[in-house]
């Protein structure tokens, strides 16, 4: 008889009823002495043990162990392994999508009566946070260029800010901050650092480093790679991931253990996955940089960072690029968009397929329409998430997009 049927730790169990049998047998069978070589999926909302003393002890916080799934779950902690090794941090913590470790790191800093700094140019949802959401719990924010340092410690000094939230590659924009100066200033005002490091990865940028108090990703991209799993997390020291999972257990922003699996199982390619799409995102960004029918091309490969190329481990510099379609309206985007046949017109990104999104109408979509143009996210403005394909499949498709939108 094979361990998987073996009724041995449940005698008697042949005995029962047909519906205790249903319900009771081949569950809980004898604990194995082989390991998986890959992380198995733990469905299972709650656990036990065989003492009570060792539940209580777990319940307390006074041994490791797992007694109910919101608290923890042993295939989430071992993505939280996985990502914290990836950043270089002691711990991290897996929320059940990006915005909910967003929400989670800036409760983790942020009270009533405390300010953010935070750089203006984000994703949308997260500005939307910044702007009608904090300011019902009594925490304001205070926008500010975080590329002017100059302006930047000017800002710390008269708010006196609890943290300071700055994406390491922006997103439309794909600016890229100086997070090592952007750290030191904040520290000596006092001020906490969060960063969201999703467009960079821990394959290009190691936030923590450089001082970096939270490593934030939405790991539904590049983390995950594979547009299959919705999820969050974010490293950082042990002391802190405590304080984020007693967070986590109220607000119940929970990564379940099957998108904690699929997260892991990308992650495994994720270097693969980076060199190739950083690779050819840097020759459609090149080309796109010398076609008429675009007005501008944001990618960190194609300008002079300002010294923050020293944070980058590799001279890659990511998958994504933002450009403008030369007079552009919503009409003409809404053409370019719908003449690409590879390049897929969804609101996501970092997945091994391109992707093209139109921020006005999706991502920034919350954010007012004087603000977006004072950011910079036109309505020409397009965003492109670089696949792992060929690339003169996806430069020809753009090709496609572009005569469309040009209306020939």
């Amino acid at each position: 008889m094979s361990p998987s049927t073996s009724n041995e730790s449940r005698p008697g169990i042949d005995e029962l009823g047909f519906a205790s049998r249903a319900v009771h047998a081949g569950e809980r069978g004898p604990r194995p002495d082989f390991t998986p070589t890959v992380t198995p999926i733990y469905p299972a909302t709650a656990f036990f043990y065989d003492e009570t003393e060792t539940l209580d002890a777990v319940f307390g916080n006074e041994r490791a162990g797992y007694v109910y799934s919101r608290y923890a779950n042993p295939t989430t902690s071992a993505l939280e392994t996985a990502i914290a090794s990836l950043e270089q941090t002691e711990d991290a913590v897996a929320f059940a999508s990006g915005m909910g470790a967003v929400y989670a790191a800036l409760l983790l800093d942020a009270r009533a009566g405390d300010r953010i700094v935070a750089a203006p140019d984000v994703y949308g949802a997260s500005y939307a946070i910044f702007a009608k959401l904090l300011p019902t719990l009594g925490i304001e924010t205070v926008f500010a260029d975080l590329l002017d340092l100059d302006a930047l410690e000017r800002t710390l000094q008269e708010a006196r800010p609890s943290l300071v939230y700055v994406e390491a590659i922006s997103n439309p924009l794909l600016r890229v901050a100086d997070l090592p100066r952007v750290a030191a200033l904040a520290h000596r005002y006092g001020a906490r650092v969060a960063v969201d490091n999703t467009f960079a990865t821990p394959w290009l940028v190691n936030p923590a480093t450089f001082g970096v108090d939270s490593v934030v990703h939405s790991t539904t991209k590049y983390l995950g790679g594979h547009g299959d799993v919705t999820g969050g997390v974010i490293a950082t020291s042990g002391e802190r991931a405590a304080e984020l999972r007693e967070i986590n257990k109220l607000i119940g922003s929970v990564a379940g253990p099957f998108e904690s699996w699929l997260a892991m199982r990308g992650i495994k390619t994720l270097p693969l996955r980076m060199k190739q799409q950083s690779d050819n995102a840097r020759q459609v960004a090149e080309g796109l940089a010398g076609d008429s029918r675009v007005s501008q091309v944001n990618y960190p490969g194609l300008r002079d960072l300002g010294g923050a190329e020293a944070m980058f481990k590799r001279p890659e510099r990511g998958g994504m690029i933002s450009f403008e379609i030369a007079d552009a309206g919503r009409d003409d985007v809404f053409r370019f968009l719908e003449a690409l046949r590879l390049v897929v017109p969804a609101t996501t990104l970092g997945d091994v397929y391109s992707l093209v999104l139109y921020p006005a109408i999706s991502s920034h979509r919350a954010v007012p329409e004087e603000e977006r143009a004072r950011i910079g996210i036109s309505d020409g403005l397009v965003r492109l998430s670089v696949g792992i394909e060929d690339v003169e499949d996806i430069i020809a498709d753009l090709d496609r997009g572009l005569a469309a939108a040009a209306g020939r």
